[in-house]
């Protein structure tokens, strides 16, 4: 289900895909992330770590699953917000040689739904603002912390554009979007702190505990043990905090 991102309300949980056997008894019930969600991790880590041979095998799989030509292109797209243009770039090449490759073999993909357009009098400062604020569990714009007071510009630059530019796009909801960040932040090396962030906000769109435990064991089995070992010791700490209030 994708929900306008115009009204600044978080998505809510998305409703399990479902695969049925030969006896046509739901087979993805018991997933805790569905295909599509799984895809997703693995499109960004692999985007962001710049691993192009299995980068390729998850687009692949990325489509077989059922995500569409957009909504792919808009995880790739994202990806330049948090591990440069260099690798977006490289994620949308290697993109194009998928499909390309499929073309020939007479593979079919959906394309997919286009952005909506988006308002000419939005308010980007204001919308990214409240969108972080959301994002990060809470019911008003904060005070500016002392980096923002520090360096107004680069505070500008991720209300205006990531958090609006970017996060107004109805391609994707806020959920598949923070799934594919901690994804990409857990794939790099030294960043602690957006991570923590960034787990925090994943759940703050709908995610429960079970499948954040889940994007650890994807992130184990496809990416590495170093990635998943980092990514659940803050996952830890994060569900210790949220126990504790």
């Amino acid at each position: 289900m994708k929900i306008a991102s115009f009204s600044l309300l978080l998505v809510s949980l998305l409703l399990p895909g479902l695969a049925f056997g030969s006896d046509g008894v739901a087979m993805e019930k018991h997933r805790v992330l569905n295909q599509k969600q799984e895809s997703i991790i693995t499109i960004a880590a692999f985007t962001a770590n710049g691993d192009m041979p299995r980068l390729k095998t998850a687009l692949n799989e990325g489509l077989d699953a059922g995500l569409t030509v957009n909504e792919i292109k808009e995880i790739l797209v994202q990806m330049y917000a948090y591990a440069g243009f260099p690798r977006s770039l490289n994620g949308l090449g290697a993109f194009m040689a998928v499909l390309d490759e499929r073309q020939t073999k007479g593979i079919k993909d959906v394309t997919g739904k286009d952005a909506s357009p988006i308002p000419a009098d939005l308010n980007r400062d204001e919308y990214g603002a409240k969108v972080r604020a959301q994002l990060g569990g809470l019911d008003k714009v904060p005070q500016p912390a002392r980096w923002q007071e520090f360096s107004p510009v680069i505070d500008r630059f991720l209300k205006e554009h990531l958090f609006a530019d970017i996060f107004v796009r109805d391609v994707l909801t806020f959920q598949e979007r923070e799934l594919a960040t901690i994804a990409a932040l857990a794939s790099m090396p030294g960043l602690e702190g957006p991570l923590s962030f960034h787990l925090g906000a994943a759940m703050n769109t709908g995610l429960t505990q079970e499948q954040m435990k889940a994007f650890v064991s994807v992130i184990k089995a496809r990416v590495g043990s170093k990635e998943a070992d980092s990514a659940s010791k803050f996952l830890r700490d994060l569900l210790a905090n949220r126990t504790a209030k």
